[in-house]
C-alpha cells in the first residue's frame, strides 16, 4: 500500500522549503497548495494537514468541517492574533520551526503507520495469582501469527514479560530509557527499538534495580505510539492503584478470575472499580465456579474458560513462551478472546 501523503497549505516559499526538507528526511513528500481554496478542496483526504501561518485566517474563514490531524506551522515564533482562527480551524498542534522540527519530523515519519492503528487490550488479574501476565503473553504470542504485536509490561513488580516470552536475552530498550524521554514518540522507533522475536515485541523493565515508573504523560505517549505501529497492543496491568489512565486507553479489558470463592469475591471488587464495564469481559480459570453465577456477581460476560495448563512452567523455562500448542487450554482461551473481539480472523 502506498504511503499516504500529507497536505501542506502555504504561499510562504521559505516555510514550504523547510517543511519539504523535513518530509524528505523521513522519506515522504507533501502535496502543496498555495491558497485556501486548494486546502478546502483537499481537506478530507490527507492523514495530516499542515496549514501555514500565512493562510490560517483565510482557511478558518471558509469554515471547513472539523477533522483530526490539523497542524499550524510557522517559520519562527507564531505571529500574535492567530490563536482564535487556529481554534476555529480545529488546529490540534502548533509547530514553530526550526525549534519544532523534531516533533514535525516524527509526525511525518509516522504516516507510514496510518494503515495500522490497532486496538489496545488490557489484561488484569481479578485476584492475586490469577495468571494475568501469562494470559497477556499468550494473547501477544497468538496474535503475532497475524501481524506486529507489542506486549507492554505495566506491572513493575511482576516477573517480567520478557522472561515469560523468552526474549530476556534480546537486545532492545525498556522502560528505563522511555521514562527519561519527553515529546512525541515515533511508532517506528518504538516498534524497532524494543526486544522482539519476529513480529512480537515486548516493553518491560530491563534493569534489576528498583524501576522508575512512567508518569501519565509518558504512558499515554507510549500507548499511542504502540497503537500506531502495531496491529494489536496488549497491556499487562498491575492490580495496584494508578492504572486508571491505562484502563481508559483500552478498547477491551480482560479480567482473569480464579474459579474459587475467594477469587470471585476479589474479582467482584476489581470489576467494581472499572470505569466502563461495557468494555470488559472475564476469563474464568478453573472448574469450580459456575459461569452464569460469576457473570451475575461481577456484571461482566465470560469470554472464555480454561483450566491450568500442564507443562506451562516448562515451556516458559525453555524460552518458548506460554503457548506451546494453540490447541491447548491457554491457546484456546486466548484465541477465543481474540476471535470474540474481532482481533484475530482465524483463531484456531
Amino acid at each position: 500500500m502506498d504511503r499516504p501523503a500529507p497536505l501542506l497549505a502555504t504561499a510562504d516559499a521559505h516555510l514550504a522549503e523547510e517543511v519539504q526538507r523535513l518530509a524528505a528526511s523521513v522519506g515522504t513528500s507533501p502535496v502543496v497548495t498555495a491558497d485556501a481554496g486548494g486546502l478546502l478542496r483537499r481537506w478530507h483526504g490527507p492523514p495530516l494537514v499542515l496549514v501555514g501561518a500565512d493562510l490560517v485566517e483565510q482557511a478558518a474563514a471558509l469554515r471547513p468541517p472539523r477533522r483530526a490531524g490539523v497542524v499550524l506551522v510557522s517559520s519562527g515564533p507564531l505571529p500574535p492574533g492567530l490563536l482564535r482562527p487556529a481554534l476555529d480551524l480545529g488546529v490540534g498542534e502548533v509547530v514553530e520551526l526550526p525549534s519544532g522540527s523534531g516533533w514535525l519530523a516524527t509526525a511525518l515519519g509516522d504516516l507510514e503507520e496510518a494503515t495500522r492503528g490497532g486496538p489496545v487490550v488490557g489484561v488484569l488479574g481479578g485476584a492475586g495469582g490469577a495468571g494475568a501476565t501469562t494470559f497477556a503473553a499468550a494473547l501477544g504470542q497468538l496474535a503475532a501469527t497475524q501481524g506486529p504485536v507489542l506486549v507492554v509490561d505495566a506491572d513493575p513488580l511482576g516477573p517480567g514479560l520478557d522472561r515469560v516470552l523468552g526474549v530476556e536475552q534480546g537486545e532492545g530498550v525498556g522502560w528505563e530509557v522511555l521514562t527519561t524521554s519527553r515529546g512525541r514518540l515515533s511508532a517506528r522507533d518504538l516498534r524497532e527499538g524494543v526486544p522482539r522475536r519476529g513480529p512480537l515485541g515486548v516493553l518491560t523493565w530491563r534493569a534489576a534495580q528498583p524501576p522508575r515508573l512512567p508518569d501519565d504523560e509518558q504512558l499515554a505517549e507510549v500507548v499511542e505510539a504502540a497503537r500506531r505501529g502495531h496491529d494489536l497492543v496488549v497491556l499487562d496491568l498491575a492490580r495496584s492503584r494508578g492504572r486508571a489512565g491505562l484502563l481508559a486507553r483500552c478498547d477491551l479489558v480482560v479480567v482473569l478470575v480464579p474459579a474459587t470463592v475467594v477469587g470471585v469475591a476479589s474479582t467482584v471488587r476489581a470489576c467494581a472499580a472499572l470505569d466502563d464495564p461495557g468494555r470488559a469481559g472475564l476469563v474464568l480459570v478453573g472448574r469450580e465456579a459456575d459461569e452464569e453465577a460469576v457473570a451475575h456477581a461481577t456484571g461482566l460476560p465470560v469470554l472464555a474458560r480454561m483450566t491450568r495448563q500442564r507443562g506451562l512452567d516448562e515451556a516458559v523455562d525453555l524460552g518458548l513462551g506460554p503457548v506451546r500448542h494453540h490447541r491447548g487450554q491457554l491457546g484456546r482461551a486466548a484465541a477465543a478472546v481474540l476471535t470474540r473481539t474481532s482481533l484475530l480472523g482465524r483463531a484456531a
